[in-house]
């Protein structure tokens, strides 16, 4: 939690929580099957839970659509803000899953999740999905 606050610039811990809980919340339920499981192995037990706890959703949002998505609920968030507080939090979750395991997840979501989680080098190689 504390990297989190840290990337993110927040001013309490307390605050990089929240943040955290609502974007691996959204998270857990685009993750499905090995990649979610080796996931949730990689994160502290906290992080783990709330995205062990999620059911997959039926129609996976893009990476812009997942930002919206945090943004719809955090208090006073604009798009721009929520681009920050998801990429704080998957940045660190990134470190935390290893290169091989991020790549993985990311090729496993729709287009425009590689930059969320901190990786240009993916966001630039990534084939167009249609």
């Amino acid at each position: 939690m504390e990297e989190v606050r840290e990337r993110g610039g927040y001013s309490t811990t307390k605050e990089a929580e929240r943040i955290t809980k609502i974007v691996l919340s959204t998270l857990g339920g685009h993750l499905t099957g090995p990649a979610k499981a080796d996931l949730v192995k990689r994160l502290p037990v906290e992080a783990a839970k709330v995205i062990a706890e999620q059911v997959p959703v039926s129609k996976p949002l893009t990476g812009e659509q997942f930002v919206d998505s945090v943004a719809a609920r955090i208090d006073g968030a604009t798009p721009t803000t929520a681009h920050w507080d998801v990429s704080s939090v998957l940045s660190v979750v990134a470190d935390a899953a290893g290169d091989q395991l991020t790549e993985r997840i990311i090729r496993l979501l729709p287009p425009g999740y590689a930059l969320l989680f901190g990786r240009v080098r993916l966001a630039a190689s990534s084939p167009v999905r249609t």
